[in-house]
């Protein structure tokens, strides 16, 4: 099961890494993008669990309904908080915030999980840590006063992102899809006033071309991957899920130089190998004590 589970969450993060590039083919607001995701990834989610003839088991789902829901809206304040963030400051400042979220479930592990955080974690989150501020390129651009307040709706998305982390790990006897499906629901809810009153709807600048991109991203990125994520996370360990999630920034890092052309040099390759080797330092058995 724990390697199912962690195949699972390599998937989403790979998927989460893509989004990035697609979202350069999309020209919708960040609400009104974080909005239809939702939608469309919940609609997605509904009518795979009608094709596949699995209806929804209220057992588990019914007496779940407020964490699921109340999690799910966190999920959508957290998409708007970090969408928002991308306005005032860096993309790099914003995004080493952001995924600060992992750090953040591994400290509160020993206090929520009752887990274990030997050395070995905690070495593996500071070289992951590090590994993110090279990736990111936070050394070349810093961050002066003027970026405060993205950085400070970065670092609360990367609160709400833990919270969601958290949550779910609560959730595990709930199945994955279903699960998903009334969590997106919930984040499409809570975006929607902040769509209306901050931005509005308009799709006129959708093309075929977009169009078919904001499905993908809705089915793919939302619909799929989430569910693949939150059907994971329930059995693993906070401290693994957390680490793993770091996976998603390097193949943003990765395939933004392949397809987008964009530089990559040797700070963002060595800051790659950090992650990657921290992920996979993590996973390695504990030697047993002789007695």
């Amino acid at each position: 099961m724990k390697n199912r589970a962690l195949l699972s969450l390599t998937a989403s993060m790979l998927i989460f890494g893509t989004i990035g590039i697609f979202r350069k083919y999309i020209p919708l607001s960040s609400g009104l993008l974080a909005f239809s995701r939702g939608i469309i990834g919940a609609a997605f989610i509904i009518i795979l669990l009608f094709v596949i003839k699995k209806s929804f088991s209220f057992k588990n789902t019914g007496k779940n309904l407020f964490m699921l829901c109340f999690s799910g809206a966190l999920m959508g304040f957290n998409w708007i908080l970090l969408f928002e963030s991308y306005s005032h400051t860096t993309v790099a400042a914003a995004t080493l915030c952001y995924y600060m979220a992992p750090v953040i479930v591994i400290l509160l592990s020993p206090l929520v999980f009752k887990e274990k955080l030997g050395a070995k974690k905690l070495l593996c989150v500071t070289a992951a840590v590090l590994g993110m501020v090279l990736v990111s390129g936070i050394l070349q651009t810093g961050a002066d006063f003027s970026q405060l307040r993205g950085i400070l709706l970065a670092l609360g998305a990367a609160a709400l992102y833990a919270a969601v982390v958290i949550m779910n790990k609560t959730l595990a006897e709930v199945p994955a899809f279903e699960k998903t499906a009334v969590q997106l629901i919930s984040s499409a809810a809570a975006v929607l006033p902040y769509v209306i009153f901050a931005e509005g709807f308009s799709f006129k600048e959708i093309t075929p071309y977009s169009g078919a991109m904001l499905l993908l991203v809705g089915i793919l990125h939302t619909g799929i991957a989430y569910a693949l994520y939150f059907g994971s996370i329930g059995h693993l360990k906070a401290q693994t899920a957390a680490i793993f999630s770091y996976i998603d920034p390097v193949a943003a890092i990765i395939l933004s130089a392949l397809v987008l052309k964009e530089t990559i040099g040797p700070k963002e390759i060595f800051g790659a190998v950090l992650i990657l080797g921290s992920v996979f330092i993590s996973e390695l058995p504990e030697k047993e004590k002789t007695p």
